[in-house]
């Protein structure tokens, strides 16, 4: 089944302007609760989109080149009238146990340093404004975790972290100029031309420590769609 979204949303708020990415993730959830890894991710949502939207071509691993450089884009949906660049992250604590069927064993790493998962996730958003430069295609950055750490914020009182400006949790704002430590580690920095409020999604529940799934799904204009609010971005988030 294919969703045939609004003209107005086509490109700004689907994959690849044909299916809407509530769908895909239901119909993933359906047959992957889990995944072993991040590529496995990647693959079985290519897949899940494949099925609901046949007309969608899956490119992985897209060289992009340009900023001295050479740069590989996760997904690439390419639809008859637009497309949608992605990029997916695959964060876990360690978590195993068999299901599915036929059953499948998972055995989950714990992946640690929710900070870097951050700090990554924050890349992949800068990333992606590049990436979107035409007309025709948006952008997706997706996360895939069961560490709560990233969806709650932080404690009342405790004292800021190095990555208090990348934080995700639910209900966040990320825009502009995201200092790393303050600015005192430079190569961190991350300098967003988009405004974008984080809203949380579960996932799957597969019970018992850890066991809670969620994903955060953040789209990404194209470059010539957008409004003022990305030229009035380009400062510190307060």
């Amino acid at each position: 089944m294919t969703t045939t979204p609004s003209p107005a949303g086509r490109t700004a708020e689907t994959i690849a302007g044909r299916i809407l990415l509530d769908d895909v993730l239901a119909a993933l959830r359906a047959v992957r609760p889990l995944f072993h890894s991040e590529a496995d991710l990647q693959h079985s949502f290519a897949r899940a989109l494949w099925e609901l939207a046949p007309e969608v071509g899956s490119r992985l691993e897209v060289p992009r080149r340009g900023r001295g450089k050479n740069e590989h884009l996760d997904l690439l949906c390419v639809g008859p009238l637009a497309r949608t660049a992605i990029e997916f992250k695959y964060v876990t604590r360690r978590w195993s146990g068999t299901i599915g069927l036929p059953p499948e064993v998972y055995q989950l790493r714990k992946h640690g340093a929710p900070d870097v998962a951050r700090r990554d996730f924050v890349r992949d958003l800068e990333r992606l404004e590049r990436f979107c430069d035409r007309e025709d295609q948006n952008g997706l950055a997706l996360l895939v975790t069961n560490e709560a750490s990233l969806w709650r914020p932080q404690v009342a009182g405790r004292a800021k972290t190095n990555d208090d400006k990348f934080r995700i949790h639910e209900g966040r704002t990320l825009r502009g100029t995201l200092l790393w430590a303050g600015g005192a580690y430079i190569p961190n920095t991350q300098v967003l031309r988009g405004v974008y409020p984080l809203t949380w999604r579960p996932y799957a529940d597969l019970g018992g420590v850890d066991g809670e799934f969620r994903c955060l799904a953040v789209f990404i204009t194209p470059v010539n769609e957008a409004s003022g609010a990305r030229v009035a971005a380009q400062r510190e988030v307060p």
